[in-house]
Formats: structure tokens, sequence, C-alpha cells
């Protein structure tokens, strides 16, 4: 009987070691990302999204601010096949102007996409489309449509502007502890 309560303690260990570790990999698994080959589309991707941002944001309207859009873009998935590339990606594009010395944010967003590339001439990329999932109704299901399991959760993940943040201050000319305010 004692040998019997051992095994089967030793049985449930086990299975929770087994959930345990199995856990620990979905929530630290490495991403499927090809370092190489998002090092050449994402500043392309990057460039992009910063073009078709232009004229879409308030502080472009104001006279004196000099407003840009600064954008990035985090990998979700990414597959290569016959020189066409598929980058699921999460973005976030943001409008900054300068005033007073400070950096003055206008506008941004965040949204994960799907942009498809191909290769050029000279083995550079270039953009051919872009997918964004619809405001409100419909989000989450384009999401869950247009990404694998583990890329539409991560998709959910909040960006920080901060890198955006410094990017601005240099492009502006500013130090690197100048404010930031709303316009």
């Amino acid at each position: 009987m004692t040998g019997l309560s051992v095994r089967g303690w030793a049985t449930g260990v086990g299975a929770v070691l087994v959930l345990v570790g199995t856990g620990t990999w979905a929530m630290v698994r490495p991403a499927d990302v090809d370092g190489r080959l998002w090092g050449q589309v994402r500043p392309v991707i990057e460039a992009r999204l910063a073009a078709d941002s232009k004229g879409s944001g308030y502080g472009e309207t104001v006279p004196g601010f000099g407003a840009r859009w600064f954008c990035r873009a985090e990998a979700l998935e990414l597959a290569e096949y016959e020189g066409q590339v598929r980058a699921g990606v999460n973005t976030l594009c943001m409008e900054y102007g300068v005033q007073d010395q400070a950096l003055v944010g206008c506008a941004g967003g965040r949204y994960p996409q799907v942009v498809r590339l191909e290769r050029v001439a000279g083995g550079g990329y270039r953009v051919v489309s872009r997918q964004e999932p619809p405001d409100g109704a419909g989000h989450a299901e384009w999401t869950e449509t247009n990404f694998g399991v583990f890329a539409a959760y991560e998709a959910e993940d909040s960006m920080s502007s901060d890198g955006l943040e410094a990017e601005a201050r240099t492009y502006f000319g500013l130090p690197p502890d100048a404010p930031v305010s709303d316009c």
C-alpha cells in the first residue's frame, strides 16, 4: 500500500512538472523570427508606415511645429517564400513636433498589421500591401484570422513610445531629457 501511494505521489509530481514546464515554454518561447530577414525588412516597413501616416495628424496642420511621423514595428510572425515576405507585425506610429524646446505629441496609433513585401533588384525589399484590422467590431476576429495563436495573443501587447520619443528628440535636435507635452 505504501509503494502505491509513493508511485501515485511521484506520478502527480511528474504531471505538475510537465504542466509547469509547458506553461513556462508557452510564456517565454522564442519568437519564430529570422533576425537577418527582420533586419532587412523592418526599416522598409517602418518607412512605409511613416509615409502612409503623413497628412493624418493634427500636428501637421499647426504652423511652426514641424510635425513628423515616427513609426516602430515589432515582428510577431515572419515568413519568406520565393522572394515574397509575409510579416505579421505590431506597429506604433506617433506624430511629434516641437514647440518651446519641448517635444509635442499630437497623434498616434497602434495596430497589428500584415505587411507583404517582395524582393527588388539589388537585394532590398518593397512593401506591396498592408492590412490592418477594422476599428471596433471585427478587430479581434481579424487578428485571430490573420495571425497564429501565439502572435494573435502577442498582438494585444502594448508598445512603449519611449524609443520613438528618443528618435524624435534626436531628429529635432532636442536634448535627451526634453519634456514631452500633448498638442
